[in-house]
């Protein structure tokens, strides 16, 4: 439920590595509970995933 889905395929995000915030406290989002935010740029209607730019362990932490 990131409402990415005009900027970005499902196939697309296969095995990307994006940042991402955990330990929100859950809400719903159309129904479906959300705990998680992906972190991206918004540029005008563009949105970016933000990504890292070197190959980085699942699960390292952002600072």
């Amino acid at each position: 439920m990131a409402g990415i889905g005009d900027d970005y395929k499902p196939d697309q995000l296969l095995s990307k590595l994006v940042a991402i915030v955990t330990n929100l406290k859950p809400r719903k989002v159309f129904g479906v509970e959300s705990e998680v935010m992906i972190l991206a740029a918004l540029d005008g209607p563009n949105v970016s995933i933000l990504q890292p730019d070197k190959q980085v362990k699942a699960g390292s932490k952002v600072t």
